[in-house]
């Protein structure tokens, strides 16, 4: 692929930030969208956090909030990740990438459509190869994760997540009211079952296993009552810093969707 052109990753959550990971090592030019007050847990691993930060670092990899399409165009040539506040991703038609990829993670197609680009893929439910996007990515944890559909959809939201360990909804952590997301404990702690953790509007929220906290919400979001606002996990040799066994897993359908496209450039 020519060095000038781009892909624009709709979301810059921990899944979007996965395959964005794995793009940029491979040389594809990246930018990423957001909305101005992302609802991201794993935020040591999304690229969303330089929208509350300014600028964060994956791994190795290092992104920037950019205040408009030409300052995103300016950090590419830095061998930077821009990430644009741009909740419709408006930058679609005004850069007329190459590739789109909606990572957000909505189980439902929000506004993607299937002429946004040469090749755009969908990440999860919500998507059908070859009527709003050209080819859809497994996203559900078992023996499907990762794989690449051409035709047809990825497996329906469970409404559950995968288990870890054998644990499944204990491991999320969930407003108990609307309202103000307080954090008692960081990312990276251990916790006890009963530990409290967190608070929504002096409502204690307490861990139901014992664990590593993973993910939680930036500190004052505003949040519905059943919001996911955190998540634990239970495996004792758990990282909490480095992209997720299924982001990669993700982001390698992808790269398989991309060089599928370029071979028959």
């Amino acid at each position: 692929m020519p060095k000038e052109q781009i892909t624009v990753i709709k979301g810059a959550g921990d899944l979007a930030s996965g395959v964005a990971y794995r793009l940029y090592k491979c040389g594809l030019n990246i930018i990423m969208t957001e909305i101005s007050r992302p609802m991201v847990v794993r935020r040591t691993v999304s690229f969303a956090e330089a929208v509350y930060e300014g600028k964060t670092n994956v791994e190795d990899i290092e992104a920037r909030l950019a205040e408009s399409v030409g300052h995103a165009r300016g950090l590419l040539k830095d061998s930077v990740i821009p990430v644009l506040v741009d909740p419709e991703a408006n930058v679609v038609r005004q850069l007329q990438p190459e590739i789109v990829v909606d990572a957000r993670m909505a189980k439902r197609n929000l506004n993607t459509t299937i002429n946004e680009a040469p090749l755009v893929i969908g990440l999860g439910p919500g998507f059908t190869a070859g009527r709003d996007v050209h080819a859809v990515i497994e996203t559900c944890r078992g023996h499907r994760l990762g794989r690449v559909i051409y035709n047809g959809s990825a497996i329906p939201d469970t409404g559950a997540p995968g288990a870890v360990d054998g644990y499944t909804l204990e491991r999320l952590l969930r407003a108990p009211a609307s309202g103000k997301m307080l954090p008692h404990r960081i990312i990276g702690d251990q916790v006890q079952k009963g530990d409290v953790v967190a608070s929504v509007e002096n409502i204690p929220v307490r861990a139901e296993i014992t664990g590593v906290i993973r993910g939680m919400l930036k500190e004052g979001i505003q949040v519905s009552r059943g919001t996911k606002i955190g998540d634990i996990d239970p495996r004792p040799d758990a990282e909490y810093d480095t992209i997720s066994d299924k982001a990669l897993a993700v982001a390698g359908g992808v790269l398989e969707a991309v060089f599928h496209h370029l071979a028959k450039v």
